[in-house]
């Protein structure tokens, strides 16, 4: 007799059983999953091969063994609380379908299975059937499709999540977020390196906003794709997105090298279209090791460009909307200040003309002024203090085909120092103490006509580097700001200055000169045109009688050729003002005027540069009472160092009085 609990062998269970289970071999191993059949006490009786396969064993090391060898209580979690063993079952019943059922193999190795007990009764007992199935397969698969559920809900929340945060924020603050969302999708996806750039006309790729994983280098701020990716650039601005799993497929020789440089060995670049054009692009990098890009995940690629797609247009909106906004602005302060500018104008310059004259030397003028009009070019006035150099630069003016804006007109010589950069070039509220508001500069006032800068010569040096640059570039700058003003001005500069000795002297820019001297014209002094005295004087006394109400209808012959005879170094303007003064003390229909008293013993007026040199001086100075030095001493005035004014002094002979003049 056996021992209680021990294994019966085949003989002990007679011929009958033996031969039933003869005859259910062959059904057993024609069925699609693992069977064992058990004895009562859970001995196993019979296996097929299916089963032997998934267990590691053989038949023969199987038989006798209690089924705990494949089916281990631990590996039972969710059934060793309800069941002591595989043998209370008397009712077919599947177990494992739903839970944490696990079958041992010969190395020790788990996997997971469902059994199906069916109890058999037979004359020698009950037997159990068990089949076995390995649902290994099963539960890859519904973890895949549950990872790929919980993959796309992760998908789908960050596409949210970027959407809503571009959103809410300001559009100033879109490049910090864009950089944190790259990021979010480089760690999310497992790329190393995710840049978003905007492409310029000429196929450069600027402003790059970059993430890369730690230890890989970033893109360059500036690349020409033109001449490094050609083939991309070409691809991209077509709107089709550019994709390689591997260096080696890209066709291009030049691109492939550009890639290779930058280390990049798969990349997607998806392109982004702004109202029908292609104005950026997202590229998304892997550095460390090649990479199979599937269509799911390129379209997921695709979404995420999308994304910043929409930043990109909003940025582009935003700045149209902030730039024609500032247009607006600048056009309402520009009209506001040529209203001011034009009232004042019409103020200071009631009762003027144009050019009168008729000699030889004002024709030759007047063949110039219609030479240069219908150009855009520079021109300088040069001439003495009076001659009229504003008229002619009017004459130019209202022959160009600027004509239908106001010419601006700045004296040089006239505005204070402090003052007369910001009144070229404006300034912005707070650019200096007493700054109070935003002011345009004259130069933006005459953006599209002409601008004329009397006594030119006068400019402060710091003030004469800038205009250089508004001569060469066309742009200007407000004060306190940095942004640059792109203009559109024709400069009439003129001067009663001997700019090549200023220069000399080191008080004129020589590079500021020959930008003037495009065209220069040379206005004559009122003693060369006499022929044109008795023109102006009737021209002046028509002006006044209307100002005065008073009729003047004669002057007499000799009256006339005093006039003409007197060297007027004043010139046109000294004689407007003394027939002004006439007209103030007429008293009938005929008119005297009286010639200034002379300035020197011989009744003229020495026209040598030393003499009008050394007379200009002592007027400076007797003006700030001869005080050379410090801020508005005669030195500053003049635009020259108080020691290089010293010597001047000393040359022409010049000495401060014992006593200041009453």
């Amino acid at each position: 007799m056996p021992k209680a609990g021990a294994a019966r062998s085949e003989d002990e269970l007679g011929p009958t059983v033996i031969e039933s289970e003869s005859l259910s071999r062959l059904a057993i191993e024609s069925l699609p999953s693992g069977v064992v059949i058990l004895r009562p006490d859970g001995a196993i009786l019979v296996v097929n091969h299916l089963l032997e396969h998934q267990f590691g064993y053989t038949r023969d090391e199987l038989v006798g063994q209690r089924v705990d060898i494949l089916l281990p209580e631990t590996f039972q979690p969710a059934h060793t609380a309800h069941d002591a063993s595989l043998m209370t079952t008397s009712t077919p019943r599947l177990m494992g379908a739903g839970s944490g059922l696990f079958g041992r193999r010969r190395d020790g190795s788990r996997f997971p299975i469902e059994v199906g007990l069916n109890p058999v009764q037979t004359e020698h007992g009950t037997l159990i059937v068990a089949a076995v199935v390995d649902i290994t397969a099963r539960k890859k698969a519904e973890e895949a499709s549950r990872d790929a559920v919980e993959e796309q809900l992760e998908f789908e929340r960050l596409v949210a999540e970027l959407s809503v945060q571009f959103i809410n924020s300001p559009a100033n603050e879109a490049d910090p977020l864009m950089r944190i969302a790259l990021q979010r999708i480089g760690e999310a996806l497992d790329l190393d390196r995710c840049t978003f750039f905007q492409i310029l006309a000429g196929g450069l790729l600027t402003n790059p906003i970059s993430w890369e994983r730690s230890g890989i280098p970033p893109l360059p701020a500036l690349t020409p794709a033109r001449e490094r990716f050609p083939g991309t650039l070409e691809t991209a601005m077509a709107g089709e997105v550019v994709c390689f799993s591997s260096v080696d497929e890209i066709p291009n020789p030049i691109d492939r090298d550009s890639y290779r440089s930058f280390g990049t060995r798969s990349c997607v670049t998806v392109p982004l279209p702004v109202a029908g054009r292609i104005v950026g692009a997202v590229t998304f990098n892997m550095v460390r090791h090649e990479r199979t890009w599937g269509p799911d995940e390129v379209h997921r690629l695709q979404v995420f460009a999308t994304v910043f797609g929409n930043v990109l247009a909003r940025r582009q909106s935003d700045e149209a909307l902030q730039q024609t906004l500032a247009e607006i602005e600048r056009l309402r302060d520009q009209l506001h200040a040529e209203n001011v500018y034009l009232r004042r104008e019409a103020q200071e310059r009631l009762g003027t003309g144009v050019v009168v004259g008729k000699s030889a030397a004002v024709q030759r003028v007047l063949e110039q002024v219609q030479q240069v009009a219908s150009t855009d070019s520079t021109v300088l006035l040069l001439g003495e203090t009076g001659t009229g150099k504003e008229l002619f630069a009017t004459q130019i003016h209202e022959l160009s085909g600027r004509r239908a804006r106001p010419m601006v007109r700045v004296n040089c010589a006239a505005i204070p120092t402090t003052l007369i950069e910001s009144e070229l070039f404006g300034r912005e509220k707070g650019a200096f103490t007493g700054a109070l508001a935003r002011q345009i500069g004259r130069f933006e006032l005459a953006d599209h006509s002409t601008i004329f800068l009397d006594e030119i010569g006068d400019l402060p040096p710091d003030v004469q580097v800038k205009l250089l640059r508004v001569l060469e570039e066309r742009q200007i700058e407000r004060l306190g700001s940095p942004k640059a003003i792109r203009v559109d001005v024709r400069i009439i500069a003129a001067t009663h200055r001997n700019l090549e000795q200023r220069i000399v002297d080191q008080t004129f820019r020589e590079d500021l000169f020959y930008r003037l001297n495009v065209f220069p014209i040379h206005v004559p002094p009122l003693r060369e045109r006499a022929d044109d005295i008795s023109f102006l004087v009737w021209r002046f006394v028509e002006e006044f009688s209307k100002a005065f109400g008073k009729r003047i209808d004669a002057i007499s012959r000799e009256n006339m050729a005093a006039l003409q005879r007197y060297a007027w170094p004043g010139n046109v303007r000294e004689l407007r003002n003394v027939v002004e003064r006439a007209m103030i003390l007429a008293t009938g229909t005929r008119l005297t005027i009286t010639l200034p008293v002379p300035s020197t013993p011989t009744g003229t007026r020495s026209v040598k540069l030393v003499d009008v040199e050394k007379e200009h001086i002592k007027t400076v100075l007797e003006s700030v009472g001869w005080r050379i030095r410090g801020v508005g001493g005669a030195a500053e005035r003049l635009g020259l160092r108080p020691t290089t004014l010293e010597t001047r002094m000393a040359k022409l002979g010049l000495t401060r009085p014992r006593s200041r003049p009453a």
